[in-house]
């Protein structure tokens, strides 16, 4: 085992283009990567019905330790790097959080709105618990108290609007080397991808590569969604004042 990791924790809510960066960082030659370790555990503290949930709980461990002592054990490969793609809503309050404290942390970020009408394309009900945002901030403020200073965080705007100097600019924070392979991977399901893939990963799976910026999303929320948008927007407005910027 090497006696040298780089553990990077990439903490993100859902529909925030995390499985695009996981990508990226998985067409990295020198780069293990892990899909959201904590989401059995999740599903099985809270007892949510969650699109192939009885496949998500056979696929990996309920016991919170566990999955933490595995993210800090071997990495798959001996790679040096270990890209870890977090949820931030699977950390629930009960489970224990000093693992996060041995990772290189970093957080990515997209609107609310933008997250909200992409949720529920995959799943009708939605709270503000579910999209993570207040998660995201508390993990934030966490690591920031930690380091002194702001974590590495990219916006999902930005990264599309200009992802090789964003990319560039995320892995000198991350005290890693940029490569151009960043950029691009192949099209279609990868052998990392979480087995609820089905579910929510079509999209990314015709992808080659990060797709321009969309054009702002007229269609109207409705009026409960919006309710949920306006309660996220200061705490996403929070972060992303401290964004890698484009």
């Amino acid at each position: 085992m090497r006696s040298s990791v780089t553990r990077i924790a990439m903490w993100s809510g859902p529909r925030n283009l995390s499985t695009a960066l996981m990508r990226s960082f998985s067409a990295r030659s020198d780069t293990a990567v892990v899909d959201e370790p904590f989401y059995a555990a999740y599903l099985a503290t809270t007892g949510l019905e969650h699109p192939l949930r009885s496949e998500v709980l056979a696929a990996q461990s309920h016991d919170p330790r566990v999955v933490a002592a595995a993210l800090l054990g071997p990495v798959p490969d001996d790679k040096p790097i270990y890209y870890q793609k977090h949820m931030t809503h699977h950390m629930l309050p009960g489970f224990d959080r000093n693992f996060i404290d041995a990772l290189t942390n970093a957080f990515l970020l997209r609107d609310p709105l933008e997250v909200l009408a992409s949720y529920v394309e995959a799943r009708a009900e939605v709270e503000l618990s579910d999209i993570g945002i207040l998660q995201q901030r508390e993990l934030f403020e966490r690591t920031s108290d930690r380091l002194g200073a702001p974590p590495p965080t990219v916006d999902s705007g930005d990264l599309l609007a200009d992802p090789e100097r964003v990319l560039h600019a995320l892995c000198q924070a991350l005290g890693i080397d940029y490569t151009d392979t960043m950029l691009s991977w192949p099209t279609g399901r990868h052998p990392s991808d979480g087995v609820w893939a089905p579910a929510w990963y079509a999209a990314v799976e015709r992808s080659s590569g990060f797709a321009p910026p969309r054009p702002a999303r007229t269609t109207q929320l409705s009026a409960a969604l919006a309710h949920i948008a306006d309660a996220a927007r200061p705490h996403y407005e929070y972060m992303a004042a401290y964004r890698i910027r484009a």
